[in-house]
């Protein structure tokens, strides 16, 4: 159960989008941006200057990826390549990976690998002089995930980009819906790099926003790091472009307690996290329409 009551969260749902940058009550810091377009370059820009203040320092910058949201891959090929900038200075831990029901890489040409996806929109359209060392790609699996987790704990990652998920899931960190072991906040927070269940809620939101609702197509399964690991960086940046997916997440993030019903809010206390959205982010229809007023 959320440690949050209903009537708490419908007033969360109603603050006004324009108030919630400087809302006196926000819990984590927040920035907006006009669309995708917007945030995607944003995201690029950002990288690349983190990767060129790296190399100016004689540095090597860690950094754990997602695959998704994926607005900024594009702009990044592309500065990366108009200005030359070499990533041989940049390792690259992938953040997690999709499973099939026995706990099993998919095809390489799935739609939801992980790797495929990333080895065809972000490393290949990298001009080859410019390439990541294929020594610093870091790849999450069943094989590799104790080992990544381990080296992100004893190293931390200088950056972490990512997203966050319908329940606030900051890589496949889900809410646990085990009614049987639930977990606390700490618990959650101290939760490693490891395979599991994907959750019902997560598979029928997939499903809904690419694959028409087909949820018999979602992978039930999945590899990822652990809060543990993604915690321990040194700066944490998400982002989301996703709409009506993330609206309720964004608002019980900036404003509840930590709760492990939502894993995006045990990032508060971090010293250097920030979210950013789109406008049609941080909308939400409770905001637009005030009859939602009565609906407690």
């Amino acid at each position: 159960m959320s440690n949050f009551t209903n009537r708490e969260l419908l007033e969360w749902c109603a603050i006004p989008a324009g108030d919630l940058v400087d809302h006196p009550k926000r819990r984590i810091p927040l920035r907006i941006v006009a669309n995708s377009v917007e945030m995607g370059r944003v995201m690029a820009e950002e990288l690349v200057s983190l990767i060129v203040d790296a190399q100016a320092n004689g540095k090597l910058l860690r950094a754990i990826i997602p695959c998704g949201p994926m607005a900024w891959v594009a702009p990044f090929a592309e500065i990366v390549n108009s200005r030359k900038v070499s990533l041989a200075n940049l390792e690259v831990f992938h953040m997690d990976e999709c499973l099939d029901w026995q706990g099993r890489e998919l095809p390489v040409m799935h739609p939801y690998n992980f790797r495929g996806t990333m080895q065809r929109e972000f490393y290949d359209p990298i001009a080859a002089n410019l390439q990541v060392p294929l020594q610093n790609r870091h790849w999450l699996n069943p094989e590799t995930y104790v080992s990544m987790a381990e080296e992100l704990v004893a190293n931390p990652a200088d950056i972490v980009y990512g997203g966050w998920g319908q329940d606030g899931h900051v890589a496949y960190n889900q809410a646990r819906r085990n009614p049987y072991s639930a977990v606390t906040v700490d618990d959650l927070r101290m939760a490693s790099a490891r395979m599991q269940d994907n959750n019902p809620d997560t598979i029928i939101a997939l499903s809904q926003r690419t694959l028409g609702g087909a949820y018999q197509l979602v992978p039930p399964m999945s590899v990822t790091l652990g809060l543990r690991e993604i915690y321990a960086a040194r700066r944490i940046r998400l982002f989301s472009d996703t709409g009506a997916w993330k609206q309720t997440a964004l608002r019980v993030a900036l404003f509840s307690p930590p709760t492990p019903d939502y894993p995006l809010t045990l990032l508060q206390s971090h010293p250097d996290v920030l979210l950013t959205a789109t406008v049609p982010t941080t909308e939400h229809p409770v905001a637009l329409h005030p009859e939602w007023e009565f609906a407690l």
